[in-house]
Formats: structure tokens, sequence, C-alpha cells
């Protein structure tokens, strides 16, 4: 039997394998995208059947390992769904950080998204499939101490919104916009505890809603009644008062 196969990339953790279990339970095959072996092996370990599902490991910011990526996934027929899940941050002040891992993230968070994208559409138009980005509330508004973080997902917010309204009744595209959740981000990051915690909701709502949004043809999705009132918050704060606030916050 050929059921149709998702993409899902950073699916080693976080979003990336709750996006794994509830599409599985939705009759798809995936193809799970990571670099860990080992984290890979716990995303394997939580789905039903293993044996329908194939993993693929690049680095995101190598462009030889995003060649081999881009050509074996070209051969994949049945692709019906992309998840732009992998993505990463780094806390510090943009002066004292290395450039480097800066400059990766961007790679990771906004270029390789758009690369994959554009190479896998002609596939995706055809199977009438859809298209998530994990994107940000990070994207909403200057987060001093994690600059280039918040660049990286005001971008990718920005061009899947566009995509989204280009590609309408060929592929559905859900921008999915989260707030703070317990995916490990914050160990990663360096990013420290603070007040933005009382605003986490967990990742069975965050990817149920995302899968929702696309049952209705796809949009802007917020998830949860937390992550709504902090996007209705830094909307209605001033700039002005809310980026004190914020880089009081982060800076600790």
């Amino acid at each position: 039997m050929i059921r149709p196969k998702v993409l899902i990339t950073g699916a080693t953790g976080g979003f990336g394998r709750e996006f794994a279990c509830q599409l599985e339970k939705r009759g798809f095959d995936l193809i799970l995208h990571g670099r860990d072996h080992a984290r890979m092996r716990l995303t394997m370990d939580a789905l039903q059947h293993q044996n329908r599902h194939h993993c693929v490991y690049a680095d995101m910011t190598s462009e030889k390992d995003a060649i081999h990526l881009i050509k074996e996934l070209k051969q994949q027929d049945e692709l019906t769904g992309l998840v732009n899940n992998a993505g990463f941050g780094v806390w510090g002040m943009f002066e004292r950080s290395a450039i480097a891992p800066q400059l990766d993230m961007l790679q990771t968070n906004l270029l390789a998204p758009v690369n994959l994208t554009h190479a896998l559409l002609p596939i995706l138009k055809r199977n009438s499939g859809f298209i998530i980005n994990v994107s940000s509330l990070a994207g909403e508004m200057p987060l001093p101490h994690m600059s280039i973080y918040a660049a990286s997902k005001a971008g990718l917010t920005w061009w899947s919104e566009a995509l989204r309204i280009e590609l309408a009744d060929m592929v559905r595209v859900v921008t999915l916009a989260p707030g703070p959740s317990p995916t490990g981000f914050r160990d990663v990051s360096g990013m420290p505890e603070g007040a933005g915690s009382v605003f986490h909701t967990d990742t069975i709502t965050v990817v149920k809603q995302s899968l929702q949004t696309l049952d209705h043809g796809g949009g802007y999705c917020v998830p949860g009644i937390r992550h709504k009132l902090l996007f209705l918050m830094q909307k209605l704060t001033p700039r002005r008062i809310a980026l004190p606030l914020v880089e009081r916050q982060l800076r600790h």
C-alpha cells in the first residue's frame, strides 16, 4: 500500500517528535530528519509503526549535506507534506557572541527552510500537499540578547505568510507561531528562565492546533490560550515600553 509521506525536519525532539507522533496517527509515512542518531532513536521508539518510516541525517548549515538531502528527497514521489521545524537559538549580547553560531542560526532557521521548500514545491503542488513552517512569537518583536534569533523567525514568518497567499488553492501553508514551550529550547540556547515561563504551552497542544489550522485550509496559528495572550500583549504594548521590559527579562 502506497501512503502519502511527510518530511519533518528537526525530528529528534521537541515539536518535531510530537509532529511525528500526531502525523503518524493521521496515516502518513514519515521522513524524519535530524543530526543526532541517538535522539532519533528516541523519536522512532515513540512511534507505533517504525517500519513505515525513514530517517535522513543532514546538517542544515552544510551546503554539501543540503545538496545531498534535496537530491534524495526529490525522488520521493509520494511526498505530500513538509514540516520545516529544525531550528535553534543563541542567547547573549550580539557583540559578545561568536558570529559563526549566529550565522548558522540564520542558515538553519530561515535559509534552509526556504531552500528546501523551493526544491520540493513541484512535488507538493502535484500532490496537493501542505507546508507547516514552525516560526515563533519571537518573530513578532525585536528581542535584545536574542536579536538574530528574533530576526530569523521574523523572516520565516513573513516569507511563510506571503507563500501562503501565493500558493492558495494549490498547497496549504500553516505558519505556526508558538511562544514558550517545554521543548528543550532554553537548555540549548542558554536563555535564562524568566517571566515568560508563565506562558508555557505543552507541545501536544501546539502541534494539535497547528494541524487543526491545516484542516481548515492553512493560516497563521498562535496555539493555546497562553500563547494567544502573549501575542495580544505584544501587539497592544508600545515598543518603547515593551523593549526595555523584554531586555530586563532576558538579561539574566
